[in-house]
């Protein structure tokens, strides 16, 4: 009776469990972007065809049999609209038609006035723009979204994950007509399963799909119970708990085990309630670790980015002095124009740089494998007799310096410029550190070094400083000091130890720059020898920290997030690299005020380190006015091993 009495409850709480997830619920907001570069008036040509836009994608949701539609509006171009929705793959007519609803009333809301727009449910995707839209792939705009929870067995679950995410994103690639998702389930403890999902919109080619879906893996956070990376052509996600319904998208069937295990009605009743918690634990502690990141784009031989000669010198007009960027340590930098039409950078390095062929080709295979929105894309390369030659991605709104130390051009650079400026330096510098199949040190972060796009994106240059490390490595020591004085840490200023924390100190130094407008020379200039972190740190003490802030944006700033990048930065100078954070503390930092913040202690002061180095070891800033000022400084590259 009492094996009666416990089957009953078991199968209680089984119909309980399912109704969790099959109760019907409002769509689950996750984040949004609305570039504001591109607005239209009130009452335009271009509003109207805007709700006619949606008007039809909700229409179409309410009949759409395959979660997804694509949809035009208007005659004109300049005027027209274009758009699409998504629906997860799980999800029915009902529950797709108003998760659309929802968001063609969000978007208007929380992007009013755009022409471009993208907003995320975990429901479904809505999109628009004044640029066609269908079976065109993009990464970009795109937000990740991790749980915040910590994985213990790190190595065997990251091999469990890549497997497969590897094996949905090759099914749902290759989707054939129909729906681009497939969905995975494996065991990763006796009690735990792993989810994973992968969908592309319909319209993209098995390739474009494929492409979309592993730079989404290639951005997820590791080491975390649980994440995803939403784009608008694509989305990827991982749990420990079932967040789709997998009766309607069945996962392929696993070979059957040795010898299945029973598992007694008690276990079955405290599974379901274990989901059942966890589900509502884990879908709170998300944080949005970045609105618009591309990433990695995997390439794996670096031969097919070969460019000939005669190429470059066409499109630089034989390197002329006309198209000359800037000059860095290994060489000189163009600005060229290739027969398509594509702008490009081309950095010459000199034959007396001392780098021979196969340090070039290293530096090739590192670039080419650090792909990512923060970072300085490179296209390709040349190598033709005394000529090396890499060719950049041309970035045309110059390097950070040029705006933001320059009293009329640091106006363009209002608070929430900076602010997306700083998260964008960060998670590039994550990236470099933890995120990449290398673990890579810059050794040379500064405002010079980090470029804007025409959308004042930052992306970070200049990796010939970089040196790899190995798998267990964590700090290494040098004879020769490179870098940019004010930027270095003590340690290695003074020591020549470099580390993680290295960066994460020059970081500091970036991001009091960035909320003063000020150089950090200038402080060494005007306060008779007193360095930046010290005036900082003073205000600090004192509760006067917005003395240290640029008046230039003074009427723009939020109060909350001028003192949070001040508390962050004197955290990332203090003298003892221990207690500085690691890149992935400050982007959570940056990115979550539910995070306490460790209180600073007094930073180092080493001016005297100026006069113990030569000034050709410590400063090659090369930094130019001009666009991709690519400064490239004098080391040496160690090889490069896979992590």
């Amino acid at each position: 009776m009492s094996s009666c009495f416990t089957i009953s409850i078991s199968l209680s709480f089984f119909f309980f469990f399912i109704q969790i997830f099959s109760s019907e619920a409002a769509p689950e907001y996750l984040y949004h972007d609305c570039p504001n570069t591109t607005l239209f008036t009130s009452n335009s040509t271009y509003q109207s065809n805007l709700n006619a836009l949606l008007s039809s994608l909700s229409s179409y949701a309410t009949n759409s049999t395959d979660g997804f539609a694509n949809a035009t509006a208007g005659q004109n171009p300049p005027d027209r609209a274009y758009g699409l929705f998504l629906c997860r793959g799980d999800l029915d007519t009902a529950a797709c038609s108003d998760c659309v609803a929802t968001g063609k009333q969000g978007i208007l809301q929380r992007c009013p006035n755009q022409q471009v727009s993208v907003i995320w449910y975990a429901e479904c995707m809505l999109r628009y723009s004044n640029q066609p839209t269908f079976s065109v792939m993009e990464r970009d705009p795109s937000a990740i979204l991790y749980n915040t929870g910590n994985i213990t067995d790190s190595t065997r679950f990251t091999q469990l994950l890549g497997e497969n995410l590897n094996d949905v994103a090759t099914r749902a690639s290759t989707g054939g007509s129909g729906k681009k998702v497939a969905v995975a389930q494996a065991d990763f403890t006796s009690l735990q399963k792993l989810y994973t999902l992968a969908q592309c919109t319909p319209d993209l080619t098995a390739s474009d799909c494929d492409t979309c879906l592993h730079y989404g893996i290639g951005n997820l956070v590791s080491g975390k119970q649980g994440g995803r990376v939403l784009t608008p052509s694509c989305n990827v996600r991982y749990e420990l708990y079932p967040f789709y319904n997998t009766s309607a998208l069945p996962a392929p069937v696993p070979p059957p085990p040795a010898s299945a295990p029973v598992i007694e009605p008690k276990g079955v009743v405290l599974l379901f309630l274990a989901c059942c918690f966890w589900r509502r634990k884990v879908t709170k502690t998300y944080e949005v670790v970045q609105e618009d990141q591309t990433g990695v784009n995997e390439i794996t031989d670096a031969e097919s980015l070969r460019y000939d000669l005669a190429t470059i010198q066409a499109a630089t007009d034989n390197f002329s002095d006309q198209n000359k960027l800037g000059e860095g340590g290994f060489g000189e930098v163009f600005q060229g124009r290739l027969p398509n039409g594509q702008q490009i950078a081309v950095k010459r390095l000199s034959q007396s740089s001392g780098q021979g062929a196969e340090e070039f080709k290293n530096e090739v295979v590192l670039v080419a494998k650090l792909q990512h929105r923060n970072l300085v894309r490179l296209l390709g390369f040349c190598l033709e007799g005394e000529e090396k030659l890499l060719v950049y991605e041309f970035v045309p709104n110059k390097s950070l310096d040029y705006f933001l130390f320059d009293p009329e051009k640091s106006r363009q650079l209002d608070w929430s410029r900076r602010y997306k400026i700083v998260c964008g330096i960060a998670r590039g510098m994550l990236y470099l550190h933890e995120d990449s199949r290398l673990r890579i040190i810059h050794r040379d972060l500064k405002a010079s070094n980090i470029l804007l796009d025409s959308e004042m994106i930052p992306k970070i240059s200049d990796f010939g400083m970089a040196r790899i490390f190995g798998v267990d490595q964590t700090q290494e020591n040098t004879n020769k000091i490179v870098g940019t004085f004010g930027y270095m840490s003590p340690e290695y200023a003074m020591h020549g130890q470099f580390s993680v924390k290295s960066d994460v100190y020059s970081f500091g130094v970036l991001l009091l720059e960035l909320v003063s407008g000020k150089k950090n020379s200038f402080f060494y200039q005007a306060d008779g020898g007193e360095d930046f972190a010290s005036y900082a740190w003073k205000n600090w003490r004192d509760g006067t920290p917005l003395e240290v802030l640029d008046p230039a944006i003074e009427d723009s700033y939020s109060r909350n997030e001028v003192l949070r990048c001040l508390h962050i930065s004197l955290l990332c100078v203090q003298e003892d690299p221990m207690d500085r954070p690691t890149m992935a503390n400050i982007v959570l930092m940056l990115s979550s005020y539910s995070v306490t913040l460790a209180q600073p202690q007094q930073p180092a002061f080493f001016l005297r380190s100026r006069t113990e180095r030569s000034t050709k070891d410590l400063e090659s800033d090369q930094s130019t006015s001009r666009s991709m000022a690519v400064s490239i400084n004098e080391m040496s590259v160690s090889e490069v091993d896979p992590r």
